[in-house]
Parts: structure tokens; sequence; C-alpha cells
């Protein structure tokens, strides 16, 4: 499973599928990431916590 900024969805998508991964799991947190501080990075992982557990343990 990847996690991805929303502004690379998008290519997420396109390159499991040209990796032959079409069905791959991957989650998407708020973007951007590269200047944010610690602790909008936590916001962002907070976020989307319960849902990278569910896709971990094949829930999601």
């Amino acid at each position: 499973m990847a996690i991805a900024s929303t502004e690379f969805g998008d290519a997420a998508k396109i390159q499991a599928k040209a990796l032959g991964m079409a069905d791959a799991r991957y989650l998407l947190v708020s973007h951007p990431i590269q200047d944010a501080t610690g602790d909008q990075i936590r916001e962002k992982a907070d976020a989307i916590v319960d849902d990278v557990i569910a896709a971990l343990s094949n829930e999601g």
C-alpha cells in the first residue's frame, strides 16, 4: 500500500497500472506535504490513520 498527496493521485493510479498493479491500494493525504510543519503533518496523518489501518488489515 502506498500513501501519496492528493496532488499526485492521478500519477499514483497511472504508475500502479504501468507496473501491472492496477488494483494496488493507495491512500491520499491532503496536499501539500513538502512545506508542511510538523503539526500540519500530524493533522494530515491523523485524518487518514483509520483508513491506513483498514487498508493494511484488508478491511479497506
